[in-house]
């Protein structure tokens, strides 16, 4: 495979994410004008994002990459216990800090019913579940294995890493320091991902921790923040304005709190594939020094 190849193949990759986002929100917003709730219509589109994406990059791996989707982190569907024991602990424990060693008041944004409903589907089914999944699908799953193919495995997971911490600042009108952090974040979030994903063969485990990190962390149920967030039902807003508490503009996903989160995870990830990899040559050896065993001649 060509380094032109490689670089286009990835680019198309995140050319699918955009164009299924976009077809999934415009038949969402066909639903809208002929009166079906707009909640009804949040989970229409994270349903049809996720499954346009998956449609999509199928085709993309058979008739452009020329390769199986389970050669592109998409095995049959099944996740591990231990990450999916990791998606509920990671953002969990990030809340818990904020909410148990952080002073703050708790500020209700006074939602109806039908604003709650509405504001929890989108985080849900499609900011939650659905961007979850499909950004591990295109950056853990096409971009990351077609680059290990071209390179090496070091830059499959750190040049989408950093790809995927640069995407966050697109289109956002952030200070220097708050892109800077958000780069870093981005980059250290993108290489956990990436373990993950290598540890267990598939985007589906790192799809877990992603999608239910987003649902607890920006879902529009509990925001943390420096101000009340008018999207989430209720946000702490915290009385601390040190930097790297709040995260700067981008939020508390690229706060000092979050990213050792990142680093814990991401030790724990890289300590497993070596652990595999030690056993892997354990194995090797001693099947390498069994005796050969000779058919008895009868």
């Amino acid at each position: 495979m060509s380094t032109k190849k490689a670089i286009g193949d990835s680019f198309a990759a995140i050319f699918i994410l955009l164009i299924s986002q976009l077809i999934a929100q415009g038949i969402a917003t066909a639903f809208g004008l002929i009166k079906v709730p707009y909640g009804i219509c949040n989970i229409i589109a994270g349903l049809l994002y996720v499954g346009l994406a998956y449609v999509f990059l199928k085709a993309f791996a058979g008739k452009i990459v020329k390769l199986p989707m389970a050669d592109l982190g998409m095995p049959e569907f099944a996740v591990k216990k231990r990450w999916i024991l990791t998606a509920v602990l990671l953002p969990s424990l990030v809340k818990g800090i904020y909410l148990l060693a952080f002073s703050g008041q708790y500020v209700s944004s006074n939602m109806s019913g039908t604003q709650i409903f509405n504001t929890l589907s989108a985080g849900i089914a499609f900011t939650g579940i659905a961007a979850g999944f499909v950004e591990e699908m295109v950056f853990r799953g096409v971009i990351l294995n077609v680059l290990k193919k071209k390179w090496n495995i070091k830059a499959a997971v750190i040049v989408p890493s950093i790809l995927f911490g640069f995407v966050h600042i697109l289109g956002m009108n952030f200070s220097v320091g708050s892109c800077l952090l958000v780069i870093l974040a981005g980059t250290m979030v993108g290489v956990m991902f990436s373990l993950i994903a290598i540890e267990s063969g598939s985007v589906w485990n790192s799809g877990v921790v992603h999608a239910v990190w987003n649902i607890v962390i920006i879902g529009g149920g509990l925001a943390i923040g420096e101000k009340a967030d008018a999207y989430s039902v209720m946000t702490y807003v915290l009385d601390s304005k040190l930097f790297a508490v709040t995260g700067g503009e981008f939020g508390v996903e690229a706060s000092a709190i979050s990213l050792v989160g990142y680093i814990i995870v991401t030790g724990m990830a890289l300590a497993m594939i070596r652990s595999e990899k030690k056993a892997d040559r354990v194995l090797s050896l001693i099947h390498i020094s069994e005796p050969t065993r000779r058919t008895p001649i009868s």
